[in-house]
């Protein structure tokens, strides 16, 4: 039965248009190429067409012939894809940069004096009160995670005119439109030490806010943090308190501890608990019963001891080689194509999310913030500094922050907005309890941006804690 199958197969497709003839004779179909649309169609040959039979023709559409398909541009964030450029060729006619080891820093400064020229040029003169008053200290400001100097824009000049001195935001990097390096290729230059720094890492930014005080060539400065640079700046502080005149934190991304800690009390009685271990030591030796019991506690605490640490040595190997296979898959085309789905996925919605009013949110905005989607090597270097915050040993050596944050001496605001839906406003009031003399000023109808969406009274808050602090 299977051999009459394949010859009566054969058979058919032997003589294909010859069957398909009869069949239509016997039912009296007409042919479907007689439709005249059908016929004005062009015609092209089947891909499975071989010499053995006559050329199948199929109807085509025109629009979908080669050549002819509108060729579909790679686009981020309604940021094209296709021409990426380097950042000097994107920056502004007030942008700046300096190399700071080996990496070209974008950064912008505002003093008081220039922008009191400006604002008498156009017959101007806003905000006039600050116009005598001055600081002795410069200010630089720290973005948060996402942003650059575009958000500090609205800002930066009221600010230079509050203080009356010179006020300098830069791009972090990975942002903005300071250069993107490979990291592992690049090295320190004029450094004795020749491994490589990676320019992503918690440690880079903080040299680079401490290398911009010197770049002011002052002693100290205001350094003012928002949201992740919130970490840079009191990171700055502790690396260099004596160039940290105050700190001033913008919706702070720092997680503030559930309490204020335990209270650390002298013990003047030391010296009697001393005395009464060794009565209890005698009394031990006289009973040889506690004598033995003692020994085989110390011997269970000692090898309790040791499994601990072989556990937390394998503990750590773990998550050293977790960290290393998570970066590795970061690195990967994968996860770099991973990190740009995420960032066309929700990177608008992240920045409307971050205002009160959305609806504040016009096409002036969204194209300061993607404005750094059009540098060349966005998405590695993006995925370089995840990486570094995942992998950075110089902030695993140390203490976690919230229990450093009672070492601060200096001066410090904290500004948050009321509705802010990144950074709950809560955890600003626990940061403030946390850190001793703070002042925390709650900003009503503000999200995640008070510098951005109520410009006028964080600038007025700030003006009044520079009084406070330095009596200006």
């Amino acid at each position: 039965m299977n051999t009459c199958l394949l010859h009566l197969l054969s058979a058919c497709l032997a003589a294909p248009k010859l069957q398909l003839q009869i069949r239509r004779n016997q039912l009296n179909f007409p042919s479907i190429w007689e439709n005249p649309i059908l016929r004005s169609l062009p015609m092209v040959p089947s891909a499975s067409s071989s010499s053995s039979f006559p050329p199948a023709e199929y109807p085509v559409n025109p629009e979908i012939l080669p050549g002819t398909r509108s060729k579909r541009k790679r686009q981020i964030a309604g940021v094209d894809q296709e021409e990426l450029q380097d950042p000097a060729i994107l920056a502004d006619p007030d942008s700046c940069f300096c190399e700071f080891k080996g990496v070209q820093i974008h950064h912008k400064i505002y003093d008081a004096e220039s922008v009191a020229t400006n604002l008498s040029e156009e017959g101007t003169s806003s905000q006039p009160p600050y116009a005598n008053k001055r600081v002795n200290f410069p200010m630089i400001l720290l973005h948060g995670f996402g942003a650059s100097i575009y958000s500090w824009i609205r800002a930066m000049k009221p600010l230079a005119q509050i203080t009356g001195n010179k006020v300098l935001a830069f791009d972090r990097p990975a942002f903005g439109l300071t250069a993107r390096l490979n990291h592992v290729n690049h090295s320190s230059q004029g450094s004795e030490d020749t491994r490589p720094f990676n320019p992503y890492s918690m440690l880079f930014s903080v040299l680079a806010t401490l290398y911009f005080i010197d770049f002011l060539a002052a002693q100290k400065a205001i350094l003012v943090g928002h949201s992740a640079g919130s970490i840079v700046a009191v990171e700055a502080y502790f690396e260099a308190p004596e160039r940290v005149a105050a700190l001033i934190l913008v919706a702070p991304a720092i997680l503030a501890p559930l309490n204020s800690g335990p209270v650390v009390k002298d013990n003047p009685s030391g010296k009697s608990n001393q005395s009464e271990g060794e009565d209890l030591e005698v009394n031990c030796k006289e009973n040889w019963f506690t004598t033995i019991f003692s020994i085989l506690s110390k011997l269970s605490q000692y090898i309790g001891q040791t499994i601990t640490r072989l556990v937390k040595g394998m503990g750590d190997m773990i998550t050293s080689i977790y960290k290393k296979a998570l970066s590795a898959f970061l690195r990967s085309a994968i996860g770099i194509m991973l990190v740009r789905m995420i960032i066309d996925k929700f990177g608008l919605a992240a920045v409307r999310n971050a205002w009160y009013d959305p609806k504040q949110v016009d096409d002036h905005v969204l194209q300061g913030y993607t404005k750094p989607l059009r540098v060349k090597d966005w998405d590695r270097a993006l995925v370089e500094y995840t990486v570094a915050m995942l992998t950075d040993s110089a902030s695993a050596s140390k203490p976690p922050l919230s229990k450093r944050l009672r070492k601060i001496l200096c001066p410090v605001l904290i500004i948050t907005g009321d509705s802010d839906r990144l950074v709950p406003p809560w955890n600003s009031e626990r940061l403030s309890r946390a850190i001793p003399g703070s002042c925390l000023e709650i900003i009503k109808k503000c999200g995640h941006l008070p510098h951005e969406e109520k410009v006028d009274e964080f600038v007025s808050i700030v003006d009044r804690f520079l009084e406070r602090a330095f009596g200006v």
